[in-house]
């Protein structure tokens, strides 16, 4: 529906000095104008007011509004013949198109128990400095009284600047928070007894040996109370083992759909995180690290992996695309587009003006100092 947006001079409005455009929208385009956009470039076609009304200096003059509707309908490319002239350029809708892809990388975790590590499970991590702050005043208290303390902690959280809102005010104030958060604690106290302060450099090997260890010890854990205590024990270091997601057998007709959706080969899996395991139609998926995904911009009009193989491989060479997770986004930048370079003056340029203003200011330092 877009057939023309015209960028305005700046300080053309009476409240606002932000450059602004015109937006021409169809839903009844001329054959010409399908698929295309047409960008004109009005910011320097205008004359100065002899009084500023607010931000307002400049106006269009008759003849101004009639070369811009002459280049509208003219639907043709316009090159700035001088500096305050008109432009004009035509694109293809694609070619203000791009894709968000997403660019993944493996988690490498290291993780080892300790006191230190596990004592912030006492506490829900969206409410951890108010309860921390109300377990070092009342002790064993919030447990059992956390009704009556309630005032007093909410309280302190006003005079300490510490925003709550309704659900986080009535979540303080809830002994089953408290007791839910203590039994992940103690959870992982018996963990830590049970597997020690031994550092592992296998996350994958650690998590196998936590798995059977919260099994043998019969702790009754929710995935999300694991993980609570799997993040609050483990660390990233690039030195380390990737952490392996899952480990899936693709074959035949799975294979061939897989390769279908992902467009490429069976060779280039890797490189859309597919990685070949040991036995045959195995692969290894490898969770991915959120701290360091990246996202890059691919124009539309360019292949994805070709971008990815020349702008990212070379620097990254373990990363992989996620197809799933990408985006289309438009951006439309006039200035990009319309940029008028000017280029610096000359040395010698410079260096004359340098001299002069050396001469024209000889002696004044002396006159100044009464010298």
């Amino acid at each position: 529906m877009l057939e023309a947006i015209i960028q305005l001079p700046n300080n053309l409005f009476y409240n606002t000095g932000i450059t602004t455009y015109i937006w021409l929208l169809s839903n009844n385009k001329s054959p010409q104008r399908k698929g295309k956009v047409q960008l004109i470039d009005a910011s320097q076609r205008f004359v100065k007011l002899r009084k500023n009304l607010g931000a307002k200096n400049c106006e269009f003059t008759p003849g101004n509004i009639k070369e811009i509707l002459s280049a509208y309908a003219e639907f043709a490319n316009i090159e700035r013949q001088t500096e305050d002239g008109l432009a004009v350029k035509i694109f293809d809708n694609s070619d203000f198109g791009f894709y968000k892809v997403a660019i993944e990388r493996p988690k490498r975790l290291k993780a080892q128990f300790s006191e230190e590590r596990i004592a912030g499970l006492r506490f829900d991590k969206t409410l951890k400095e108010a309860m921390e702050w109300a377990w070092e005043t009342f002790g064993e208290k919030v447990y059992t009284d956390i009704k009556t303390l309630s005032k007093e902690i909410l309280s302190w959280c006003e005079k300490n600047g510490v925003e709550l809102n309704a659900k986080k005010r009535k979540a303080i104030a809830s002994a089953t928070i408290w007791n839910k958060q203590k039994n992940i604690l103690m959870a992982a106290q018996a963990l830590l007894n049970s597997i020690g302060t031994v550092e592992f450099n296998d996350f994958n090997e650690f998590k196998n040996l936590f798995e059977k260890q919260v099994k043998a010890l019969d702790l009754k854990l929710e995935n999300s109370e694991k993980n609570a205590i799997l993040n609050a024990i483990s660390w990233y270091d690039e030195a380390v083992a990737k952490v392996v997601k899952k480990i899936q057998k693709i074959s035949g007709k799975n294979l061939d759909q897989l390769l279908e959706h992902l467009g490429c080969s069976i060779e280039q899996l890797p490189d859309y995180g597919y990685y070949p395991g040991d036995k045959k139609d195995e692969f290894i998926i490898y969770e991915s690290e959120s701290d360091l995904r990246d996202f890059e911009n691919v124009p539309l009009k360019e292949n994805i992996y070709d971008y990815f193989l020349r702008e990212v491989k070379p620097h990254i060479d373990e990363a992989w695309i996620d197809l799933d997770k990408i985006k289309i986004g438009y951006e439309i930048s006039f200035n990009k587009y319309f940029y008028q370079h000017k280029p610096l003056r000359s040395l010698e340029e410079v260096s004359s003006e340098i001299l002069a203003l050396e001469k024209e200011s000889d002696g004044l330092i002396a006159e100044i100092l009464s010298l």
